[in-house]
């Protein structure tokens, strides 16, 4: 068994990927940007069924600064780097994206190439992928052109990119794997959740009136955790970046009829309306969060997922499941109205 590194296990996907890393039998460390949050991490840790104990340590580490790196990675044999900034508002400028993220992918690489790592695994996103393009079916060979992109997609972009170009001018013997998520939905551990997380919640609170014509890519957090640890050892994956997608991509309104369809009357406040553009379009006018979605209405794109099922047998749930598995942690957990 490996000794692993998850950066930012305080995340949604960080906790899922601790979970399955540590059920593997590794020995697994994460970096949170406070030690006080070791509490918060075994809590949602315990939550997913499991007390590591000593099987996990915990490192300060934070994606702007160099300390704590070189400690967190010493030792280790291969890297997961899932830490990133994704905030559920609009930054005040989009370096306060750019900015960590470019350059805590490159203090790791650099910490993981100095320590000895065999592999780094990065968490980038679709983001990187399908952006400033024709609408179409995206794959891995596909970059989203940055040129007036929207600040966390620009983030994402420029963080993969720096990361090819470190790896192949300065390296060394480190090797790469990148895995690209579409939205990643699953069972939240605990209040400290993903912000694609928060179109289940809305829908199931009935915070919405109806669902903009918006359609997301599905992918369930514990097969991405998943597609992190084949990434991480399979010798098929080095230098290979991997879609992570179950099927086509939903309009909202089909989440919103998998909610009802699936769970009856916990579903109840569920709005099952479409909503005209017209209408978001006013209502951005006074909400910047909504004003973000304007240029993706109407705008339906498709992945692809072949790639990892070929190359790694990554098998993803469906897309339902995916959902449904969201709205009853949320329920579970007493994150929705009730």
């Amino acid at each position: 068994m490996a000794t692993v590194l998850v950066t930012g296990g305080s995340g949604f996907i960080g906790s899922h990927t601790i979970l399955q890393a540590l059920a593997a039998g590794h020995q697994v460390r994460t970096t949170v940007r406070n030690l006080k949050r070791e509490a918060d991490v075994r809590a949602l840790l315990k939550q997913g069924g499991a007390e590591p104990g000593g099987q996990l340590a915990f490192f300060a580490a934070d994606l702007e600064s160099d300390a704590g790196w070189r400690e967190a990675v010493s030792g280790c044999d291969y890297v997961l780097h899932l830490a990133s900034p994704f905030p559920a508002g609009v930054p005040k400028h989009e370096d306060e994206l750019i900015v960590p993220a470019r350059e805590g992918a490159l203090r790791v690489l650099r910490a993981a190439r100095d320590a000895g790592v065999k592999r780094v695994v990065l968490t980038s996103s679709f983001a990187a992928i399908g952006y400033g393009q024709k609408p179409g079916t995206y794959d891995e060979t596909n970059w989203t052109n940055p040129e007036g992109a929207m600040p966390y997609v620009k983030s994402k972009t420029i963080a993969e990119r720096a990361a090819w170009d470190f790896v192949a001018r300065e390296g060394g013997a480190l090797e790469l794997s990148v895995v690209n998520p579409v939205g990643v939905f699953g069972p939240v551990l605990g209040r400290d959740y993903a912000t694609s997380i928060i179109v289940v919640q809305r829908l199931m609170d009935g915070a919405m009136p109806g669902s903009p014509r918006l359609y997301f890519g599905v992918v369930d957090v514990r097969d991405v955790a998943d597609l992190h640890l084949r990434a991480m050892t399979h010798p098929a994956a080095k230098g290979e970046r991997f879609l992570a997608v179950a099927g086509d991509f939903m309009a909202m309104a089909e989440i919103a009829r998998v909610l009802k369809a699936r769970l009856g009357e916990k579903a109840g406040r569920v709005p099952t309306r479409e909503l005209p553009d017209w209408l978001v379009r006013l209502v951005a006018l006074f909400d910047p969060a909504v004003r973000q979605i304007i240029p993706d209405l109407g705008k339906k794109k498709n992945a692809t997922s072949a790639k990892a099922q070929r190359l790694l047998g990554w098998t993803p749930r469906t897309r339902e499941d995916a959902i449904v598995a969201t709205a009853e942690s949320l329920l579970r957990l007493g994150l929705v109205k009730g």
